[in-house]
């Protein structure tokens, strides 16, 4: 990938390597930083070097009447004006310059627009457009104009506000060993922004199931994994704290005809003490927790890892999927899982190509 603005912006601190070296550094980065484990050879999934990020977020830059996209400086403060981001889905780089003419062209779009989100799936793009200043009926007159020019869906946001015109979600495909799912992938929400890694990093956990019962999954979001894993299962009992999480992974079952999943909108530390008879949840006045007989735990927790009460809490499972967005919680935590399990497989995803960022994923089984 080239970039006009490499050594200038934030957003990629290893621009001056190209994609072949940032992969063997970022390989001997994991052996070095795992070495006490003794992992051996792992798969390394590589990403597209270019058009990758199917979600993004902009500044927006305002000289008089025109208006720039920008970026973080990657060295001293301020911003950095740019007009094009090779990172960002090709159906995102395309619309960039064509939102700007537009926007800049029209005064109520362009009025006090502090930044611009945007997120893409194979089919469509979702744009919000965050204000500083409130907006009301006339903005959405104008804004219909342009998810009606470009064939996009736009929502705007201001302090308390929220305004969808059509509607505040994509669709998505994802293509898993020859299978197909869809997914209803919200605005706001989290999801996994490199489209092709995340299909190799659910192949992967996928073909890492063996002798299956049923799936206790933790943090499972919109049900990225836990879609294509129910079929490997035959109960699936899927937690999340975000509601909105929880009726995007339901509508999606919709999609995929998939009924012997379970949402459980519930903290894993709320969850222990349930499973441990220490308290009593509403929540679950609906669900017979023992009715499971789970073999297996997925938990794809935030940067900061597992907390210790929860690592006690999955310590007492027989196979273990931990998936990772930060290689050195992931050691802190393989320091204690690793006195009672064996490691079984190890991988790394490069979701973000030009950054330092490691996603990792790791299979383990009680000794």
């Amino acid at each position: 990938m080239y970039c006009d603005y490499f050594g200038e912006c934030g957003s990629c601190k290893l621009y001056d390597l190209d994609y072949k070296r940032q992969v063997l550094e970022k390989k001997e980065y994991v052996k070095e930083l795992f070495s006490e484990f003794k992992i051996g050879n792992f798969d390394f999934f590589t990403s597209r070097d270019i058009h990758y990020r199917g979600r993004a977020e902009f500044r927006v830059w305002h000289d008089g009447d025109k208006i720039d996209y920008a970026m973080h400086k990657l060295e001293g403060k301020g911003v950095l004006k740019i007009q094009n981001c090779p990172k960002v889905d090709e159906s995102i780089y395309r619309l960039m310059p064509k939102l700007k003419e537009f926007i800049e062209d029209n005064d109520e779009l362009r009025n006090r627009l502090y930044s611009m989100e945007f997120l893409s799936s194979r089919e469509s793009v979702l744009v919000t457009l965050i204000y500083h200043r409130q907006i009301d009926e006339k903005w959405d007159r104008e804004a219909k104009k342009l998810e009606n020019k470009f064939g996009i869906f736009v929502i705007g946001r201001a302090r308390k506000i929220k305004r969808v015109l059509s509607q505040d979600f994509v669709l998505e495909t994802l293509y898993v060993d020859d299978e197909k799912y869809r997914y209803k992938i919200i605005e706001g929400g989290f999801s996994q922004p490199n489209r092709s890694v995340n299909e190799k990093m659910i192949s992967w956990v996928c073909s890492h199931i063996h002798n299956p019962k049923d799936l206790l999954e933790l943090y499972c979001g919109h049900g990225n994994f836990t879609i294509p894993l129910s079929k490997a299962f035959g109960k699936v009992l899927a937690t999340e704290i975000s509601k909105a999480s929880i009726k995007s992974a339901r509508y999606s079952c919709g999609l995929n005809s998939i009924g012997n999943i379970e949402f459980l909108r519930m903290s894993v530390e709320e969850l222990t003490s349930a499973m441990k008879n220490e308290r009593e949840f509403n929540r679950l006045k609906d669900i017979d927790l023992d009715k499971y007989s789970f073999s297996h735990v997925l938990t794809d927790p935030p940067r900061a890892g597992i907390d210790a009460k929860s690592l006690e809490f999955i310590s007492k499972f027989e196979n273990i999927i931990y998936i990772s967005c930060n290689p050195k919680t992931l050691k802190r935590d393989l320091n204690i899982l690793g006195r009672d399990f064996e490691i079984v497989d190890f991988a790394v995803f490069d979701q973000f190509p030009y950054t330092n960022h490691i996603e990792s994923g790791i299979i383990l089984r009680k000794n």
